[in-house]
């Protein structure tokens, strides 16, 4: 018998509130990105967490989604920047 949970998608009410975690090594450079991802739509960013030797750092960007292809699109334009690590 398998478990087939974690093959099914998430049941997700949009609009909502969504969080991203921005990962790289300038944060200046992470937050002018979202600026120019986001332009004028409202969102929050702050620091989450700086590695102890300062190499990366990782902000916390929540906003309202108003639906999967909407937060599948910010999430793309997000990781296809080359300062970013990773988003998650």
């Amino acid at each position: 018998m398998t478990d087939d949970t974690c093959k099914t998608k998430p049941d997700i009410d949009y609009p909502c509130s969504w969080i991203y975690k921005v990962i790289g090594p300038d944060e200046l450079v992470l937050r002018r990105l979202i600026t120019e991802v986001l332009g004028e739509r409202a969102h929050d960013v702050s620091l989450s967490h700086r590695s102890a030797k300062g190499r990366y750092t990782s902000l916390r960007l929540e906003l309202t989604v108003a639906d999967e292809a909407d937060r599948l699109r910010l999430f793309a334009a997000l990781s296809d920047h080359p300062a970013v690590r990773v988003v998650l």
